[in-house]
């Protein structure tokens, strides 16, 4: 029998998607700090952290929007009678 998919799981993956991301962010900003890159290197990796920090805001935007649905969630069943 299957089971139904787990939307916890999800967020599990999309937590560690975005710990990775920061994590290699993290690795190209001290690397483009020392400065010891040839311009090529610094754009493609400049390229990269721009795709990273993209991909880690949506991911905030996506997680606050979340917990303002479960506020409001909380906030309508707490106003029933």
């Amino acid at each position: 029998m299957t089971r139904p998919p787990d939307p916890a799981a999800d967020g599990d993956d999309a937590v560690s998607r975005f710990e990775e991301a920061i994590k290699e962010l993290e690795g190209i900003v001290q690397r483009l700090e020392r400065g010891e890159l040839r311009l090529d290197e610094a754009l493609a990796l400049f390229e990269r952290g721009v795709e990273l920090a993209r991909q880690c805001r949506s991911a905030l935007a996506t997680a606050e929007l979340r917990v303002h649905n479960l506020l409001d969630e909380s906030t309508a069943q707490d106003d029933e009678p």
